[in-house]
C-alpha cells in the first residue's frame, strides 16, 4: 500500500509547527513535503532586533532540513492549485516550474504587507515582514546617520535624521523603540555637526499604542517610548508620501528620507485563487481546520478565518500565537484524517498574554494576566523568546549578552538594495534580484530602469527620490493582470538580453560613453542603443548614429541591439543571405524616456501599486 501524500504550503508559525507535528506522528508512514521560499524557518518577533543591530541574522533563522529530517523540502512559491486535479503548481527559485501531487494539502502561506490607499506609500515606503527588510533597514538607517553627519546643510541633516514609523501595534512599537536606542548609540559615538540628535516619529490613528493590548500594558510602552525620545503621535496618519517626505493627516509635512510602514498585514493573495469562501481575505474553516466541503483541504495560521470557541461569532487574531498553535491542530487532524492518528479535535485557546521588546532591559508584558513592565518585564520577554524558538537558543542569549557588555557595529553592508525589498510583494521573505523570477516591468516612467540607483546614489539609498525604482515585486498570485506570463512549466517568462546584460561587467549602453567609443557588450564586442539602427544614438555627443560604430552596420532588431560583429569570427550581418541584416529577430527592448536616469549595472523594475481595501481584521502582527 502506498504512503499518502501531504504537501504543507509555507514554513511560517503555523506551517513549520504542522510539518513538525506530522513527521513525529506519522512516523515515516506518509511522504511530507514542504514547499517554501527559503530553507529556514524566520522567528518574526525578533525582527527588531536584527535591525538594531543586537541579533545577528541567522540567529532568528531556524534551517528546515537540519531540523525536519523527514520533511522533504522543495525550494519555491505555490502559483497554483488545482483543487480537483489536487495537484500544486509551483515557481522555483531560479524560475523552473514544478507539480505536487497531494492526498492532503495543508495551506499555511501567512500573510504580507498590508497596503491603503495612501498616495506614494507603494513608491517611497518599505515594510517589515522578512529579513531581507529587516537586513535592508538595519543599512539604511546606519547610512542616513553617517551621511547626516557628513553633511553641511542643517536642513539635509534633520531630514536623514527624521525616521517615521507608521502603525504602533507591536511590530511598529518595536522597530521604533529599538531604532531609537540604535541611532542614539551611533550619534554618541560620531556627534552630528550641527549637535542634533535622531527623530523617531511613531504615527498611528488608533487612540494609544499597542490597541490590542490591556491599557496598563499601553500605557507602559508610550511611557518608555516618549522618555527615550521617540515622537508619539496617536490619532494621526499619512495623507502621502513623497520622494521628500511625508504629508500627516493633520497637515504638517515632515521632511525624512524613511518611511516605515508597519500598518499590519494581510493574508498572501494565494487563497484568493481559489474559488473558495473567504472572509475579509482568509480562508473559512471549520474549528478543526479544514475547509468545508473539502476533506482534503486544511488551512491554518494566517490565511486561515478560524472560529474562536472562547468567542463565539468571532475568529482568531493573525498572532504568532495562534498560529502556532493552528499548525500543531492542523496537523493531528490531518493525521487523524489518514488513520495515522487518534481522533480529530477542535482549535481551542485563550490567550496567555503578550510580551513587547521595547530595547533594553525595558519590556512590556502580561503573562497569564498579570501585568508587568520594566526589568522584570524584559526578562519574561526574553525568556518567553528563548522558550519559543524551536532552535538557536544558546546563539540568540550569546548575543544579548554580547550586546549587554559591546558596543554595536554600526557597519551597513549593502547587501539589500531599496529596490529588492518593495512594500507590494507578495513575498516579503524573498529579496528581489535583476532578472529573477517573477520580476516585471514598470507600471510607471518614474520608476523605470536606473532609478533604482539612481535614487540610491542622490538620496544616500533611501529609495525614495525622484524616479525610485523597484525590483519587480511578484504578482498577487493566480489573480489575472498580474503582469507576469508563465510558461507551461510555471516558470516566468525570461526578460530581453538587454535587461539581463544589466549588472554584468561592461553591460552599460552606448549612451553612457563618449562618442566614437564602442559600448562594451556582455562578450566584450561592441553595442549600439536599443533604437532603430537608422536614428542617431541620442545622448551621444555629435548625435552620431550607431551606424557608425566600429565593425560596421548592426544587425537590425536584435535583442539588445547588439551588432552582429559579437558573433564568432567579428563579422556583420551583411554576409547573410542577400546581404540583407538579420530582420526577423526579435524586437529589441525599447529605449526608455529621455527624461529617465541613465541605467545603470544595479537595477530592477519597480511594482506594480496594488491597495488593500481598509480591514481593521488585519492589524495583528505574526
Amino acid at each position: 500500500m502506498s504512503r499518502p501524500r501531504i504537501v504543507i504550503v509555507g514554513a511560517g508559525f503555523a506551517g513549520y509547527r504542522a510539518a513538525r507535528t506530522l513527521s513525529r506522528q506519522t512516523r515515516g508512514r506518509a511522504h511530507i513535503t514542504l514547499l517554501n521560499p527559503t530553507d529556514y524557518f524566520l522567528y518574526v518577533p525578533l525582527l527588531p532586533q536584527v535591525a538594531a543591530g543586537v541579533l545577528e541574522p541567522r540567529r532568528v533563522t531556524v534551517s528546515l532540513s537540519d531540523t525536519l529530517p523527514d520533511v522533504r523540502l522543495v525550494l519555491g512559491e505555490a502559483d497554483r492549485i488545482d483543487l480537483d486535479g489536487r495537484t500544486l503548481h509551483y515557481t522555483g527559485p531560479e524560475g523552473d516550474g514544478g507539480t505536487l501531487s497531494y492526498d492532503r494539502l495543508v495551506l499555511a502561506a501567512g500573510s504580507v504587507n498590508k497596503l491603503l490607499p495612501i498616495p506614494g506609500v507603494a513608491e517611497h515606503a518599505h515594510g517589515f515582514r522578512g529579513l531581507p527588510e529587516a537586513l535592508y533597514l538595519r543599512d539604511h538607517v546606519t547610512r542616513q546617520v553617517e551621511l547626516a553627519a557628513a553633511a553641511e546643510d542643517p536642513e539635509t541633516c534633520a531630514a536623514r535624521c527624521t525616521f517615521v514609523v507608521v502603525g504602533a501595534g507591536y511590530t511598529g512599537t518595536e522597530v521604533a523603540a529599538h531604532g531609537q536606542m540604535f541611532t542614539d548609540a551611533q550619534v554618541r559615538k560620531h556627534p552630528l555637526r550641527q549637535g542634533m540628535r535622531p527623530r523617531w516619529i511613531l504615527l498611528d490613528v488608533a487612540p494609544r499604542v499597542l490597541p490590542e493590548m490591556d491599557g496598563k500594558l499601553s500605557a507602559t510602552a508610550d511611557r518608555v517610548l516618549r522618555q527615550r525620545g521617540v515622537d508619539v503621535r496617536m490619532g494621526t496618519s499619512v495623507k502621502e508620501a513623497t520622494p521628500d517626505g511625508v504629508v500627516l493627516t493633520d497637515g504638517e509635512f515632515v521632511e525624512t528620507r524613511t518611511l516605515v510602514w508597519c500598518v499590519g498585514v494581510r493574508p498572501d493573495p494565494l487563497v484568493e485563487s481559489l474559488g473558495l469562501p473567504m472572509e475579509k481575505g482568509r480562508l473559512l474553516v471549520d474549528p478543526n481546520l479544514q475547509v468545508p466541503g473539502r476533506p482534503e483541504l486544511f488551512a491554518c495560521g494566517d490565511v486561515a478565518a478560524v472560529p474562536d470557541l472562547e468567542k463565539p461569532g468571532s475568529y482568531t487574531p493573525m498572532t504568532a500565537q495562534h498560529a502556532w498553535r493552528h499548525g500543531k491542530v492542523a496537523a493531528e487532524n490531518v493525521a487523524a484524517s489518514l488513520g495515522l492518528g487518534g481522533a480529530r479535535k477542535p482549535y481551542r485557546h485563550r490567550d496567555l498574554g503578550f510580551v513587547v521588546d521595547l530595547g533594553g532591559a525595558k519590556a512590556a508584558a502580561n503573562p497569564l494576566g498579570v501585568a508587568l513592565s520594566g526589568v522584570p518585564a524584559g526578562a519574561v520577554t526574553r525568556g518567553y523568546h528563548l522558550a519559543a524558538m524551536p532552535g538557536n537558543r544558546v546563539r540568540v542569549a550569546a548575543d544579548w549578552l554580547l550586546d549587554a557588555v559591546l558596543p554595536r557595529q554600526a557597519v551597513q553592508l549593502g547587501l539589500v538594495r531599496s529596490w529588492s525589498v518593495p512594500l507590494d510583494t507578495s513575498s516579503p521573505e524573498v529579496a528581489r534580484v535583476p532578472g529573477g523570477p517573477g520580476t516585471r516591468q514598470e507600471a510607471s516612467a518614474r520608476s523605470g530602469p536606473g532609478a533604482a540607483v539612481e535614487a540610491d546614489t542622490h538620496d544616500g539609498g533611501t529609495g525614495t527620490g525622484p524616479g525610485k525604482g523597484r525590483a519587480g515585486d511578484e504578482p498577487a498570485k493566480g489573480q489575472p493582470g498580474s503582469g507576469v506570463t508563465l510558461s507551461g512549466s510555471g516558470a516566468a517568462e525570461r526578460r530581453s538580453e538587454r535587461e539581463l546584460a544589466k549588472g554584468r561587467p561592461g553591460g552599460e549602453p552606448a549612451g553612457t560613453w563618449p562618442a566614437g567609443e564602442p559600448a562594451k557588450g556582455p562578450l566584450g564586442g561592441t553595442q549600439a542603443r536599443s533604437g532603430p539602427a537608422d536614428e542617431p544614438a541620442e545622448g551621444q555627443p555629435g548625435g552620431e548614429s550607431a551606424r557608425n560604430q566600429p565593425g560596421g552596420e548592426p544587425a537590425r532588431n536584435q535583442p539588445g541591439g547588439e551588432p552582429a560583429r559579437n558573433q564568432p569570427g567579428g563579422e556583420p550581418a551583411k554576409n547573410q543571405p542577400g546581404g540583407e541584416p538579420a530582420r526577423n529577430q526579435p524586437s529589441p527592448a525599447p529605449r526608455p524616456p529621455d527624461d529617465q536616469p541613465p541605467q545603470g549595472p544595479d537595477i530592477a523594475p519597480g511594482p506594480v501599486k496594488r491597495f488593500d481595501p481598509p480591514d481593521d481584521s488585519a492589524k495583528g502582527d505574526s
